[in-house]
């Protein structure tokens, strides 16, 4: 029998964590009585969290690393029985915490002008002529396109359209570069 997950291996705390894990979404509750938990899943589609076989989850004393035994789509949800979760007191401990992977564990992207949201966190953002925004705080899909909210001296909201609006951006440097109005 599998025991509760264990410690990572690393401490991870602010800017370090963010680069090292990727949050895919939280425990939103609990199904059933063997374990089970509802999870709110920020991939896409939904169900792809269930792929990743070990996820780290955050319970408020750090990370601890979970194999995934099962999971599923139902309905709108998604839940996975954990190794080592196994009744319903058990999983309500969980409730809350969010779920993460290791940076590593995500697949390679080799398409020009593709990242993953959580690449493009904390970049500064200025335009073609060299007028700092600020920094991107959040992403969200808006069904035609992703938006980038840029905070700075106010708040923008900047279409993610590679080419179109979005120039340039170098993850090294961590900076964007964006054909947009400072005035909007």
């Amino acid at each position: 029998m599998s025991e509760k997950g264990t410690d990572t291996q690393e401490q991870l705390t602010g800017g370090d964590e963010q680069k090292a894990l990727v949050i895919l979404g939280h425990v939103s509750g609990v199904h059933g009585l063997q374990g089970w938990i509802k999870v709110y899943s920020d991939t896409q589609p939904r169900e792809n969290i269930t792929t990743y076989g070990t996820l780290l989850l955050n319970e408020g004393q750090g990370w601890k690393s979970w194999k995934i035994s099962s999971g599923r789509r139902q309905g709108k949800n998604v839940v996975l029985k954990l190794a080592g979760c196994s009744d319903r007191n058990q999983a309500e401990l969980l409730v809350g915490a969010k779920i993460a992977i290791k940076r590593e564990q995500l697949p390679e992207i080799d398409e020009p002008g593709k990242y993953y949201w959580s690449e493009l966190l904390g970049l500064a953002v200025e335009t073609t002529e060299g007028v700092e925004l600020g920094e991107v705080e959040r992403l969200f899909d808006t069904g035609a396109n992703d938006v980038l909210v840029v905070k700075g001296e106010r708040e923008r909201l900047i279409p993610y359209l590679w080419q179109q609006v979005v120039v340039e951006v170098d993850l090294d440097s961590n900076r964007m570069v964006v054909d947009w109005d400072p005035e909007f």
